[in-house]
């Protein structure tokens, strides 16, 4: 029995050898391939969107396309529905998908994130003449324009407001606009997109909470290598100013905390 152990102790030592090789293995054929497949939408402005050229564009394009070339190699976008995007992964369509996706501790048990690139913050947005809302507070008993299955909605529903029911963010902004709803809780990064847009619309963010949710660049597991240099592309768009000049362009700030 004594060599069948041998065995099986050369196989462990093995397979410890063979594992770093293993681990690498994705970003070198990355690197081979000269491109690195990325999995988006292509429907949701501004992060990832057709233009009117059919060109695919927009901050998480251009976030991956940065990305992509501090690892040498050229970004490959492959375009699929949300529901299925992140299995999308599973099946190795692509190496990794950039589309705003939520870092939360349910996906980082099966998939590894980067650091956060990105920051949202729910917003209490008002007209610019309203001087009687600064606070989530001061919602009590004011109407709000919200999508009522959203987390958004409830925010305002417990601050003690009438929720107004909306289809989203763009309905919800037209009501404050027209003064059918005194305020609306929503998304600070669409609010941003919104005022790039239409800069002169008469609205305003009161007040934003302090917690923010962030997304990050998902990748399978078991890939520290390709995590690593990920991680390392990140931080190099922001050190060399690569980073402020695409969230100018969409967002008109700095949208990374």
């Amino acid at each position: 029995m004594n060599w069948l152990k041998a065995v099986a102790a050369a196989a462990i030592l093995q397979a410890a050898a063979l594992s770093p090789a293993l681990a690498g293995e994705n970003l070198a054929a990355i690197k081979s391939a000269g491109a690195l497949k990325i999995g988006t939408e292509g429907t949701y402005s501004p992060f990832t969107y057709h233009d009117t050229s059919g060109k695919l564009v927009g901050f998480d394009v251009e976030i991956g396309e940065a990305v992509a070339a501090k690892l040498g190699v050229k970004a490959e976008f492959i375009e699929g529905k949300w529901d299925g995007l992140i299995a999308g992964i599973d099946a190795k369509r692509y190496d990794t998908v950039i589309n705003q996706v939520g870092i939360t501790d349910a996906r980082k048990q099966k998939y590894d994130f980067s650091e956060p690139y990105i920051a949202s913050k729910a917003v209490l947005i008002v007209r610019a003449d309203n001087a009687d809302i600064k606070t989530f507070d001061d919602l009590k008993g004011k109407k709000s324009a919200q999508s009522l299955t959203s987390n958004f909605g409830k925010l305002a529903e417990a601050a003690g407001a009438e929720l107004v029911g909306t289809d989203g963010f763009d309905q919800s902004i037209q009501l404050v606009l027209t003064g059918r709803a005194d305020a609306t809780i929503n998304d600070s990064l669409s609010f941003l997109d919104f005022k790039k847009q239409k800069p002169d619309a008469p609205v305003k963010i009161a007040a934003e909470q302090g917690n923010a949710d962030y997304s990050g660049i998902i990748i399978r597991k078991g890939e520290p290598e390709l995590l690593e240099a990920i991680n390392k592309a990140l931080a190099d768009i922001k050190a060399d100013g690569t980073y402020k000049k695409i969230a100018d362009k969409y967002f008109g700030q700095d949208v990374s905390k």
